[in-house]
């Protein structure tokens, strides 16, 4: 069965998840994710929990296309992170027939970062969905190590470790460290390439992140050695914010030229 690949909301911002779903459809994406949920503090998303209108298009575009949502951001578990404060996103959630629920630790107390992440997944699982936690190396949880010790410690079954190729490669990352994630922990994957230079301040990390990311096979990470890696059915999501690119090719182009060079990576990878 072919790789399935996701169009994520970085890569497709800014359109409306039913445009993005349809582009999704035309270029030969199985499924998109959508960000319901701001990243930061006055950061841009999609208002799908308050806007029921925008849901039932988004619905339409979903049964219109069969193109799914693998994945829906953010959750960001910080010192205050409340389960009442998300329950309505993970309605949303389930109601679009999303997979998994995208999850941030901010908080440096590993114990409470623990609890709420046990809290988060049991209410996803209630919802048939999983928590997949993140690691960013400018967070609580910087590297794959502290991401699979923070799911397994919650205990949760459907808890889950995210691996970014930007933050595998920008952090205290191994491919030993990948290739040991227990692959019941493995929901999905997200792919990009990026400059081998790696910035030296969390803000250079940052803009990178959301703002400068490549094409694979246009920077320096280890993207083949990653595929290897990871399991040959895992679902990957195709997250490329790069500002420069989609002004100059546009949004359309931009997305084609992701999931062509990702075909390409996982064909020569024997991990199609």
């Amino acid at each position: 069965m072919p790789r399935m690949f996701s169009l994520a909301h970085l890569t497709f911002a800014p359109l409306a998840p039913p445009e993005a779903i349809r582009l999704a459809a035309r270029l030969g994406y199985g499924a998109v994710g959508l960000r319901a949920l701001p990243a930061a503090a006055g950061g841009a998303f999609s208002p799908l929990v308050a806007d029921a209108a925008l849901r039932r298009e988004t619905r339409a575009a979903i049964e219109a296309t069969g193109v799914g949502v693998l994945d829906m951001e953010i959750v960001r578990l910080g010192a205050g992170f409340t389960i009442e404060t998300v329950r309505p996103f993970l309605a949303v959630s389930a109601e679009l027939g999303a997979r998994a629920v995208l999850v941030a630790g901010d908080d440096p107390d590993r114990g409470r970062l623990v609890a709420s992440f046990a809290t988060l997944a049991e209410a996803a699982a209630s919802f048939g969905l999983t928590a997949d936690l993140e690691f960013m190396p400018w967070t609580a949880v910087p590297d794959a190590r502290t991401a699979l010790a923070v799911v397994e410690a919650a205990g949760a079954s459907n808890g889950g470790v995210l691996v970014d190729a930007l933050h595998f490669a920008r952090s205290e990352t191994s491919l030993d460290d990948v290739a040991a994630i227990p692959r019941e922990r493995l929901h999905y994957a997200q792919f990009c390439d990026a400059p081998a230079e790696i910035p030296a301040t969390v803000e250079g990390l940052i803009h990178d992140a959301r703002h400068r990311r490549l094409l694979p096979g246009d920077g320096g990470i280890d993207l083949a050695g990653l595929v290897a890696r990871l399991p040959a059915d895992l679902p990957i999501g195709l997250e490329l914010p790069n500002e420069t690119a989609k002004a100059e090719l546009g949004v359309e182009a931009w997305a084609a030229r992701a999931i062509e060079r990702a075909r390409r990576l996982f064909v020569l990878s024997g991990s199609a």
